[in-house]
Order: structure tokens, then C-alpha cells, then sequence
């Protein structure tokens, strides 16, 4: 018998274990949908623990399934408690298949001249969204070894492939170091049956952050950034979700290292 097409997607990642950090809103919160969608069991972390059983309420709202979205509340910069959490995870499930680096964002930070950025201003976006991915790639790595096999995706952003939107230096730093480590850590896992990929956003309109941003701007600028995008719209979060799941499966168990852009044709390179 012919399965249909949702039959098929619905088993995707069937009996996968699916670790998402920045899971509370937005992006990480669809990402964690488009996963249970697709049959998957998905740990989501994030350090708002109000937002994130908010978020766990609604997607077990929405499944059918119950006991496969579990939480736990997390700072990813701290290396020890990333180091707990990953141990906690692999005792409750024996396995970590795929890690979906997502947590990061402006820390609340808008422009500034480059010469009043202070060093801590400019250390906590890095803490974010650098050492977070390297914090959480470390941990897991040694479980993804040992199973010779695993699926790392981080999201960088179109500021990493080219400039902030805001003008945030540290941003746009520390995006492009994510998709340079993403780069490395491809070659150094690959061996493993490990591969190593990243989604770069464009502008997405999904948590109170973005949400600022855009009305911050004047009705000309939000025509001009929509008139930017090929596609004549902001993105979603399933537009962010799409390609993540792409380099999870097995469509893409012979790419690694390499980055999309998942920005509607903004940025045509």
C-alpha cells in the first residue's frame, strides 16, 4: 500500500530525540512543532521558564500524541548547567540525535556608534549566541560519536552572511563566528557520521524582540525591507523551520558545512 504524503511526513523523525535550545518563542518554538510533526521526541530549553510552559502547553494542545514535548529550563551560557542538562537527557532517553542551536538574539541591544559599545555589551551577545552553540555542540558531541550518527543545526542569520539590520556590531560578529564554527566542526564530526549545517534568517517577525524592532521603524523603512525580499514578505517561523528539518533528515546525510539562507531572496548570493 502507498502511504500518503502526511502519513509519510507525520514519521519523518520517528524515534528521534531532538534537543532544541531557545525554544520558548518564535523560531525555536516552531522548529520544536515542525519536529513533533513530523514524529519526532523533542526536549526544549530555554532560560524563560514562564514562556517555555506557555509554549509546552500549546503544542501539547495541538498533538495528538502525549510524551514528546518535554522542558527544562536552561542558561546556555553557562557551561555547566549545559553540561547537566545534555547528562539529563541522555540518561532519560539514552540518546541525543539532533541539536538544533536557535537560542541567541540581540539581549534587548540596539545600535550604537562602534566607540560607545562597551565590553560587556559586546561579550553578552557573543555568551549568546557563540558560546551557547559551542557550549551545547561540546556536550553532545562525545553521545554523537559513540553513536556514529548525529544531526547539529545551528541558526546563524543574515546579519552572519553579511550585516545586521540594526546595525548591532556584536551581532553580526557573532553570527558570522556560528557559521565559521558550523564550517569546523562539520570537517571535525564528519568522520563521526556527524554533519553540521546552518539556517541563516532573514528578518522573521516572532517574539517581542523582532516584534520591537519592527515598530521601530517608520512606515517607509518597513515597505523598504519588505520591498528588499524577492518574495514581498516578512518570514515565519516555519520558513526557519523548513530548512531545519531538511538538514535533520535523511534527504541531507550527504551535506555538511554548509549555510541557507532562509530569507525569502534578500540576500541573493
Amino acid at each position: 500500500m502507498i502511504k500518503s504524503v502526511n502519513s509519510l511526513h507525520s514519521t519523518l523523525f520517528e524515534g528521534k530525540i531532538v534537543l532544541v535550545t531557545g525554544a520558548a518563542h518564535g523560531i525555536g518554538k516552531g522548529i520544536c512543532k515542525a519536529f513533533i510533526q513530523h514524529g519526532a521526541t523533542v526536549i526544549g530549553t530555554d532560560i524563560l521558564e514562564d514562556r517555555l510552559q506557555e509554549a509546552k502547553s500549546e503544542i501539547s494542545d495541538l498533538n495528538e500524541k502525549q510524551n514528546v514535548f518535554y522542558t527544562y529550563t536552561c542558561d546556555i551560557t553557562d557551561e555547566s548547567r549545559v553540561t547537566d542538562l545534555v547528562k539529563t537527557v541522555i540518561q532519560q532517553f539514552q540518546r541525543i540525535d539532533i541539536l538544533v542551536n536557535n537560542a541567541g538574539g540581540v539581549c534587548g541591544q540596539v545600535h550604537q556608534p562602534v566607540e560607545q559599545v562597551s565590553a560587556e555589551e559586546w561579550r553578552k551577545i557573543f555568551s549568546v549566541n557563540l558560546d551557547g552553540a559551542f557550549f551545547t555542540t561540546k556536550a553532545v558531541a562525545p553521545f554523537m560519536k559513540d553513536q556514529k550518527y548525529g544531526r547539529i543545526i545551528n541558526i546563524s542569520s543574515g546579519a552572519g552572511r553579511s550585516t545586521s539590520l540594526t546595525g548591532i556590531q556584536a551581532y553580526a560578529s557573532a553570527k558570522a563566528g556560528q557559521i565559521g564554527f558550523s564550517r569546523q566542526m562539520a570537517q571535525e564530526l564528519g568522520p563521526y557520521g556527524i554533519t553540521v549545517n546552518n539556517v541563516a534568517p532573514g528578518f522573521v517577525l516572532s517574539n517581542p524582540s523582532t516584534e520591537k524592532q519592527w515598530r521601530a521603524m517608520t512606515q517607509e523603512q518597513q515597505t523598504a525591507l519588505i520591498q528588499s525580499i524577492s518574495l514581498k514578505r516578512l518570514g515565519k517561523p516555519e520558513d526557519i523551520a523548513n530548512p531545519v528539518l531538511f538538514f535533520a533528515s535523511d534527504f541531507a546525510s550527504y551535506v555538511s558545512g554548509q549555510t541557507i539562507s532562509a530569507d525569502g531572496g534578500q540576500q541573493l548570493f
